[in-house]
């Protein structure tokens, strides 16, 4: 009765928060009238295609490219050699376009622009390279060995000096916590590529045009940074360069970072003076597109007889591959969640970032959360079993409260864990371990993720412009990007809540970095809080104004004010009232009256984390548990996925419809991560790379899935929300991987699950 008096409480106090509306965007996507970056065709335009590598690791001894040049149509042919452009990647290690030495297969040696795209296929085809084959490394562990083939010999070892490394205590003492320990549970764990394989592939479309500007078309997550990256690259002024973000069809992390297709379509729009256009197909998409961090994980974890955790350690091996990007960088995430995600004390993580000849990774949904998790819920279901515990009690026995400190310094505020780990076990059906039935399983995974922005830059903040036209229209321009999430949705939401108008008299606009105030992308799931929140400090510093000049119009006061469905009234005297238009056009049509605009920049209250890597990086953080239903074949070994159950801790809830979306998807992802996807790679080179190969889960996969959301609001969040975009795919591993345990007895300790890897002793 109480839970059911708080939802309709809820209800009537907001008329647009809470209320699953439909996109803002949905009606163009669902007519086809969307455009993306592969739609768009500019005048005069041509086609741009890339020669990679034959080899994984070699010395280039010669170009030739002459009979590139011969193919009818062809308008460019450009090289390192010959176009000068600067280093990129978070290290500066990787040039566009590669001279002197390979490190990867997928290294750009030379590009072409052609009239055509078969042009450009047949020019790039008929360019000759004689390379000197070298010696590859392709085990991030056999790399660290002194006798190793150097990836980048300047350096003088394969190892980066990338520095993430947290201990809570000196190295003596928290040997002595698990010698003292009544269990120690101890293992490896491995985990794979995974290729995010969004409906968008990367693309670009670069112009040079008349006035010396370069206007970049692309479904980057992070504009901003791009261009400014773009231009310490190309060595352009950044004034001079414009990114137009089209419609994103998924990204999950893939679009943070420049790529050598960015600054090379640039390069031959440039050397043409003409558009030039570049889009992976779906095998390049898959050869070439940045995938999941891999990674070995040692970890153990100690607790008392009681059940409490007394230490953790994580040892994590990641394979940079031939270049940085975001990839190495999960580490910091996989550190966060080490020390987060359970009441632990003491905590060593110690990542070591290994050079290798395989592809360079991206960052992806979760950022190193799945890979962590896999191996930290399968410890606690272990833990459970050693000390002869359930393992749902255990872990809420050791969950994290709210209003409390992690030993890295992250203050929580709202955390709703515990409840959220019985909720999964109730709606489960769970009753002890070997319980669900013959060849059934159910397995548990908690989660804990940043949900409000993350500050890994200086500033993590978003601005808003708003303003308001003489009809009662209100225009919202964001810096925030929306990947397809929805998050223009929720902004929506948010600002017609606080006007107290319909939601289709907003207008978001979002597309163009050199109107928009700044942001720093959509990642870290902080679209919804961080943009949110710009967004509402702007409806407020608009409704100020409205207030103001409504007071007067009404002989009332502002305190007796109410915005409600478009109309303005007094609460104690309610006829006398005023239409949202109306009131606008009485703003601006009279002597001295001026338009409605505000702007609003929102900077969470948070902190870079310092050398040791201690600081409050997230405004909130989100929690919340998984549990798993699966069966396993006994002659086979093949596991289906028969149910997931997903409670979420992320605050209030803006727009359910979309937040259960948000985590379907998550779910999905993560059950083909666990069971289905892995980039397969020999010497370097993926083998895989098409959807008949790369197998994607489909809707024959996708088992009964059930989402679930605490709606505890928190402080910090725009009318109480917290992120969500992440979590439904972090914990999905480590719950099908105690499923199986609980099913078979056997310990998945390597991703994918692979039957034989279940047949094996």
């Amino acid at each position: 009765m109480l839970a059911k008096l708080a939802v309709l409480a809820y209800a009537e106090k907001y008329r647009v928060i809470g209320k699953s509306l439909p996109k803002v965007d949905g009606n163009a996507k669902i007519r086809g009238a969307a455009r993306y970056v592969d739609d768009l065709e500019l005048p005069n335009m041509l086609y741009g295609k890339i020669l990679r590598s034959r080899y994984a690791h070699a010395r280039i001894v010669r170009i030739n490219t002459e009979k590139a040049w011969k193919v009818p149509g062809v308008r460019a042919v450009i090289t390192g050699y010959d176009t000068k452009m600067n280093n990129m990647g978070i290290l500066q290690d990787q040039p566009p376009l590669k001279t002197g030495k390979i490190r990867s297969v997928r290294d750009e040696v030379a590009a072409v622009a052609a009239e055509t795209p078969e042009a450009a296929e047949e020019a790039v085809e008929a360019i000759e390279i004689e390379y000197e084959p070298l010696e590859g490394v392709f085990d991030p562990e056999e790399a660290m060995k002194p006798d190793a083939p150097l990836v980048h010999e300047e350096y003088g070892s394969n190892v980066v000096d990338l520095k993430m490394n947290f201990t809570s205590m000196d190295r003596d003492s928290f040997e002595q916590v698990f010698e003292k320990a009544a269990a120690v549970v101890s293992d490896r764990y491995q985990v794979h590529y995974m290729n995010a394989s969004p409906l968008g592939t990367m693309g670009v479309v670069a112009h040079f045009n008349e006035t010396g500007e370069l206007v970049v078309y692309t479904n980057t997550q992070a504009p901003f940074l791009y261009r400014h990256e773009l231009a310490k690259i190309m060595g352009f002024n950044p004034a001079k360069i414009r990114v137009i973000q089209p419609e994103i069809g998924g990204a999950f992390g893939r679009g943070m970072d420049v790529y050598p297709i960015d600054p090379i379509t640039a390069a031959l729009s440039i050397r043409t003076r003409r558009p030039v256009k570049l889009i992976f197909s779906r095998e390049e998409e898959l050869q070439y597109a940045p995938p999941r961090q891999p990674a070995v994980v040692y970890m153990r974890t100690a607790a008392d007889r009681g059940g409490r955790l007394l230490a953790r350690e994580a040892r994590v091996v990641l394979d940079a591959g031939a270049y940085v990007s975001w990839g190495p960088f999960d580490g910091r995430v996989m550190m966060a969640t080490v020390s987060g995600l359970y009441d632990v004390p003491h905590v060593l993580f110690d990542a070591k970032v290994v050079y290798t000849n395989n592809p360079y990774t991206g960052t992806q949904r979760g950022a190193g959360n799945p890979q962590i998790t896999f191996a930290i819920e399968q410890q606690m279901d272990a833990l459970a079993e050693e000390l002869g515990m359930d393992p749902v009690e255990l872990r809420i026995l050791n969950a994290n409260k709210p209003n409390s400190t992690t030993p890295q310094g992250m203050k929580i505020t709202t955390c709703e864990l515990r409840e959220c780990l019985r909720k999964a076990a109730e709606l489960i059906g769970w009753r002890g371990r070997g319980m669900a039935g013959p060849n059934r399983g159910i397995g548990f995974g908690a989660f804990f993720h940043v949900g409000g922005g993350a500050r890994v830059y200086r500033s993590d903040g978003c601005g808003t412009i708003l303003s308001i036209d003489d009809f009662g229209l209100v225009t919202v321009i964001t810096g925030s990007t929306d990947l397809g999430t929805g998050s223009d949705t929720a902004i929506a939401q948010i600002v017609a809540e606080e006007l107290g108008i319909d939601i289709t008299n907003i207008r978001i606009v979002n597309d163009d970095a050199s109107i928009r105030p700044w942001d720093v992308g959509t990642h870290a799931s902080r679209a919804t809080f961080v943009a949110g929140n710009s967004a509402l400090l702007a409806a407020r510093k608009a409704k100020e104004i409205l207030a103001k000049a409504a007071a007067q119009e009404l002989d009332t006061t502002v305190d007796k004010l109410v915005f409600e469905k478009g109309v303005v009234y007094d609460r104690d005297a309610p006829s006398k009232r005023i239409e949202f238009d109306r009131l606008v056009r009485r703003i601006h049509f009279r002597q001295g009256g001026s338009n409605v605009v505000v702007t609003a920049y929102y900077d969470p209250p948070t902190e870079m984390q310092d050398e040791r890597w201690m600081g409050n990086l997230s405004a909130a953080y989100v929690f919340g548990a998984q549990a798993a239903l699966v069966e396993v074949d006994p002659e086979t070994k093949w596991v289906k996925v028969l149910k997931v159950v997903s409670v979420h801790d992320s605050g209030r809830i803006i727009n359910p419809a979309a937040a259960e979306g948000q985590v379907h998807g998550g779910v999905v992802m993560g059950i083909g991560y666990t069971l289905y996807e892995e980039l397969v790679l020999e010497q370097g080179r993926v083998l895989n790379a098409s959807l008949m190969d790369y197998l994607l889960p489909t809707s024959a996969e996708t088992p009964e899935i059930k989402a679930v959301f605490i709606e505890t609001p928190d402080p910090a969040g725009p009318f109480g929300a917290k992120g969500i975009g992440e979590t439904g795919c972090i914990p999905t591993a480590a719950a099908i991987a105690n499923a199986i345990y609980d099913a078979t007895g056997k310990r998945v300790k390597q991703l994918p699950v692979k039957p034989e890897r279940l047949f094996s002793d």
